[in-house]
């Protein structure tokens, strides 16, 4: 398998086709959307192939210790590490997931969108249909669980359970994945920090983290009892503290900016948030999420 700096320097066709050596035995992909890579355990794990940036990765900075990575270029751990996290995952199990590496999740879900198209036009493995859940590893931070549209009850009970805290997010590749499946799906953390920007970074200690809790997942679905969890719609008539939302919403921010301001929570903490927003004021929040859509149409338009 690929290790992580491999990962990060490798642009999305690169990346593709060593993947697709890596995994040919057992691969079904389609040139420029998405590699599947057939597994044991009914568990679905998902990553994308691309990044925003528009410059390769040919610099990468280190702490002292190690941990800590960040590149002159913008280091796209938004999703390298994901693709890194899934590698490690397969590689380690005694009985292999399911992967899906999918391309241009940036500009909109482009390559999941190819999948799932083939996955209603019955040209994917039968296996899929049997799968009792999806997890994508696309998500900053250390243990955030978002789960978009799906409203299953005891599948967040049981991401909970394994340390991740539910928090909202405006869209991935399980946002398309998970309904077409019927499938309960959840994206969790994959350890980096100010996605989108030059200044993004990678906890290495973070990733690790979640690689082995989805690792325990993996285990927790091979075995016969382990439950299969449908996918069910969200009713988005309930108001934000169904979800837990209420705390990450300042109590003083206008009706106007907050979904703004939630989906500026996939890419920054909120104490750097908060702090742009004392010194500029609620305009900037409108600012920042312009600049992040800007970002994937400059790269949708290449």
């Amino acid at each position: 398998m690929m290790n992580l700096i491999d990962c990060l320097k490798l642009n999305q066709q690169q990346l593709f086709r060593a993947l697709l050596r890596q995994y040919q035995e057992n691969a079904i992909s389609r040139q420029g959307a998405y590699i599947l890579v057939r597994g044991e355990v009914p568990v679905l794990l998902v990553a994308h192939l691309d990044t925003v940036h528009q410059e390769p990765v040919r610099t990468i900075c280190q702490n002292k210790e190690g941990t800590i990575l960040m590149s002159p270029q913008g280091i796209g751990g938004d999703d390298r590490c994901g693709v890194f996290a899934l590698q490690s995952i397969y590689a380690t199990a005694k009985q292999k997931p399911w992967l899906l590496f999918t391309c241009d999740e940036e500009t909109g879900g482009q390559g999941a969108r190819e999948f799932v198209r083939d996955y209603e036009q019955k040209k994917l493995p039968t296996g899929l249909d049997a799968m009792k859940m999806l997890i994508e590893i696309d998500r900053k931070g250390s243990n955030d669980a978002v789960f978009y549209d799906c409203d299953n009850p005891d599948f967040e009970e049981y991401i909970n359970r394994k340390g991740f805290q539910t928090q909202m997010g405006s869209f991935s590749d399980i946002s398309l994945l998970a309904p077409a499946l019927g499938t309960a799906a959840v994206n969790l953390s994959a350890g980096y920090y100010h996605a989108h920007t030059l200044h993004e970074s990678i906890n290495i200690r973070h990733l690790e983290k979640t690689i082995h809790k989805v690792s325990e997942m993996v285990e927790d679905a091979a075995q016969k009892d382990f439950p299969h969890y449908e996918y069910m719609e969200c009713v988005w008539g309930m108001d934000w503290r169904y979800y837990g939302y209420a705390e990450d919403i300042p109590k003083n921010l206008p009706k106007v900016y907050r979904q703004q301001y939630i989906t500026l929570l996939d890419y920054y903490p909120k104490k750097e948030l908060e702090a742009c927003r004392r010194v500029y004021g609620n305009g900037i929040l409108e600012q920042l999420y312009e600049d992040i859509y800007d970002s994937c149409l400059e790269k949708e338009e290449r």
